[in-house]
């Protein structure tokens, strides 16, 4: 249902008042064989997208998979072909492509970050800080990709911030107020800025303890205080060029907007290959 709304409010953007480059070309009866080709090295994600829009254009276009979600793809490799109407294919083009392409550059990129924490036992997830509308389809890359999902919305979890620590008074205050409404079995996550906030956190029973916009030097003492009494997450200006200092670390978690947020889409072409009229 969430698919069909976002495929359709993007197909809208292209053909609302039609295509007049390919209506006037070509006739109904034309038809065309055509494949997409990754034209750099990545993970491949977004066929099954790229497969429904297709189809909301027109059903009776074949969609032939070649690789599937998750492909580590080299660069010139086809990763599908399809037949059908020409028209219908030219029109669903750039859609199916702006979602393959990044879907599968958030998928690349949680590769990559995932094998840098594996290497020292650290789970990568991402954030909310996505496409809004895309979230569904951002955090699915994350997922093909090999990191792991935070929140989808705001009711995942418990997740006390910096603005909710201001209006409550306190972290002690914040953590009371949640534990007294929800109960002793969701585990409570608080963001901390600095060693006295980890401190006040542990001590209100934070079963998670964020530390937000933290050195590696400053994690390493927040470590020692928090000696295994809580979940260590760690996040804030976390990317490509300093996520390994942040692993060697220990922490348990790292979460990452860079995985969503300003991740370049990888570049895949769809070409006509043959054309019958």
């Amino acid at each position: 249902m969430i698919l069909d709304k976002i495929i359709e409010l993007a197909l809208l953007e292209d053909l609302s008042l039609g295509d007049i480059t390919s209506d006037t070309i070509f006739t109904p009866e034309d038809r065309a064989e055509a494949a997409v080709t990754a034209k750099e090295d990545l993970v491949l994600c977004g066929m099954n997208v790229a497969k429904e829009v297709f189809a909301a254009v027109d059903p009776s276009v074949e969609f032939l998979p070649l690789k599937k979600d998750g492909d580590a793809i080299k660069k010139g490799e086809k990763v599908l072909e399809l037949k059908g109407p020409a028209l219908s294919i030219l029109k669903a083009e750039r859609t199916a492509l702006n979602f393959m392409q990044r879907m599968s550059g958030i998928a690349t990129a949680s590769r990559e970050y995932a094998e840098i924490g594996k290497k020292y036992g650290v789970m990568i997830v991402d954030t909310r800080k996505t496409q809004p509308g895309l979230r569904r389809l951002d955090k699915y890359a994350v997922r093909t990709g090999g990191a792991r999902n935070h929140r989808i919305s705001l009711a995942d979890s418990v997740m006390i911030k910096d603005n909710h620590i201001a209006a409550a008074g306190s972290i002690t205050a914040a953590v009371n107020k949640i534990k007294a409404a929800i109960g002793h079995t969701p585990k409570v996550e608080v963001e901390t800025t600095n060693l006295q906030e980890v401190k006040e956190a542990l001590a209100a029973g934070a079963d998670i303890i964020m530390l937000d916009n933290m050195t590696p030097e400053q994690i390493l003492d927040c470590k020692k205080e928090i000696a295994g009494r809580a979940i260590i997450e760690v996040s804030g200006g976390v990317n490509k060029s300093n996520l390994e200092s942040y692993c060697k670390t220990g922490v348990d978690v790292i979460s990452m907007g860079a995985l969503t947020h300003s991740v370049p889409a990888k570049d895949l072409s769809l070409k006509i290959v043959k054309y019958i009229k």
